[in-house]
């Protein structure tokens, strides 16, 4: 028998399927639903996170741009420095260049007077850079002045008396006296003088040397000295009037503002000036004063008269010591032309070394002056006869010949005609005008072979020059003829 299907049965049977596809339905459209709702969410995640990467990689670019411009500044400087250094290097060679030259022009000389070659020390150009050699002339503030200072032109204030001390100018009576207090090897104080009782009081004491002076400088450290006394107005120690020196007190250094340059003691004075007791041809000298006279008697036979011979002798052996060899000229009755062939082979002193004396020859007025017994008229006649170019300047016979026995005779022990000692204010400047040094040197020819003794940089005093010759070379362009007149001209 077949089945039969019950009728209500199939309808309730289509009733739960159709309830089950509506359920399904509903449920997919639900789950649509939620998937198109979360789709903004994600869409929005997606955005934000792409917006963070640009920003972060926007920062890293910028800071990566930052490195860079500060290591290519840093290159920069480098290499500006590692310029400006080797134009410090080029200009100290120079330097040294020029030393090499001023040691063999001093060498050249073997005791006699410098030729006033300004040319030999005015812009010489080393390779690419460029020397100059510079040098006061006391007669003239307002020129630059080039060569080689003979420091035996100056008064040696190891070895000067009082009086001399006291005409230097610039010096007061107190320094004086301490200078001669500093220097002297006992502990009594001068008149007006100091030693070490009165440096031990000072808020930085210290003992008085009681030595020489190793350098004019020392000064500093005696009672009454001052820098502006020492140096006077020419900071820049260039020999020149320059602005900043004379606009009173609206820049360094307070000036008078009188249109001249007052020059402080050391463009006179000096510690380096001695010499050794001998000939110009190194021999040694016949001490007129010594009782041993058969040198002398020798030597007076090539140069003296037969009857004045034996006058010469019996006043030598009379026992009345001359004082000096200018004394021995006036005393003995020499003609000048008797006299100068021997003068430089006689002397008074015992000592190998003669200390401090001052060359006669290259002595400014205002040194001069500090002689013995000199003054204005005195002096005037001394320069008067050392310009003549008929003098003969190779000993100090000529002295004789210009001022009175008593003058002369005054001065004798105290004045050559031979200086070994000198010093030079070297400048140097680089080719491109990027550094420049600046030195002082001196150099002993005393043993025979140039010796520097002394070797200082001033370049912290600044240029001393035209400033023109720098901001030409800086431009690219070689030093010009207009240029070393710039140069020649105040600072």
């Amino acid at each position: 028998m077949g089945r039969q299907v019950n009728p209500e049965h199939s309808k309730a049977t289509a009733m739960r399927l159709t309830h089950n596809r509506t359920a399904m339905a509903t449920r997919l459209s639900a789950r649509r639903g939620m998937r198109n709702h979360r789709r903004p969410f994600s869409t929005s995640c997606n955005l934000s996170s792409r917006g963070t990467v640009l920003i972060v990689t926007m920062w890293i670019v910028l800071v990566l741009a930052g490195l860079v411009l500060v290591f290519a500044r840093t290159i920069r400087v480098e290499a500006i420095t590692s310029a400006n250094d080797v134009a410090a290097l080029q200009a100290a060679w120079v330097a040294r260049a020029a030393l090499n030259l001023v040691v063999w022009e001093i060498e050249s000389a073997q005791g006699a007077t410098l030729s006033d070659d300004e040319a030999a020390f005015e812009q010489v150009q080393v390779g690419e850079g460029y020397f100059w050699v510079l040098r006061a002339r006391l007669d003239d503030d307002r020129t630059h002045y080039f060569g080689i200072t003979d420091e035996a032109s100056k008064i040696n204030i190891n070895s000067a008396t009082l009086d001399m001390l006291l005409k230097l100018p610039s010096m007061t009576a107190e320094l004086a006296a301490a200078i001669i207090d500093w220097r002297d090897g006992d502990d009594e104080v001068s008149l007006g003088g100091a030693e070490s009782e009165y440096y031990l009081l000072l808020e930085a004491p210290y003992y008085c040397k009681n030595a020489p002076f190793e350098t004019v400088e020392e000064v500093l450290m005696v009672r009454g000295a001052s820098r502006e006394l020492l140096f006077g107005e020419d900071v820049n120690r260039n020999g020149v009037l320059d602005s900043n020196e004379n606009d009173g007190s609206e820049t360094e250094p307070a000036d008078d503002r009188d249109g001249n340059l007052d020059r402080g003691l050391l463009d006179y004075a000096t510690v380096y000036s001695v010499e050794p007791n001998e000939s110009a041809l190194g021999e040694q000298r016949v001490n007129v004063n010594d009782f041993d006279t058969q040198e002398l008697s020798r030597l007076l036979r090539t140069s003296v008269p037969q009857d004045k011979f034996y006058f010469v002798m019996d006043l030598v052996q009379s026992g009345q010591p001359f004082l000096n060899v200018l004394d021995f000229y006036f005393r003995t009755g020499l003609t000048i032309s008797e006299f100068e062939p021997i003068a430089d082979q006689l002397t008074t002193s015992r000592e190998e070394e003669l200390v401090g004396l001052v060359n006669v020859n290259t002595a400014s007025r205002e040194v001069l002056l500090c002689l013995p017994e000199l003054d204005e008229a005195d002096v005037d006649a001394l320069i008067a006869r050392r310009s003549d170019a008929g003098t003969d300047l190779s000993s100090i016979a000529w002295v004789a010949d210009a001022l009175s026995q008593e003058k002369a005779t005054a001065i004798g022990g105290h004045i050559t005609t031979r200086s070994f000692q000198y010093s030079a204010d070297i400048v140097s400047v680089s080719g491109n005008g990027r550094a420049f040094k600046r030195h002082r040197a001196v150099i002993d020819a005393g043993d025979g072979s140039p010796r520097v003794i002394y070797w200082k940089e001033l370049t912290h005093l600044g240029w001393p020059l035209s400033a023109e010759i720098v901001s030409t070379l800086r431009g690219g362009t070689p030093l010009s003829d207009s240029v070393i007149s710039a140069g020649k001209g105040a600072g």
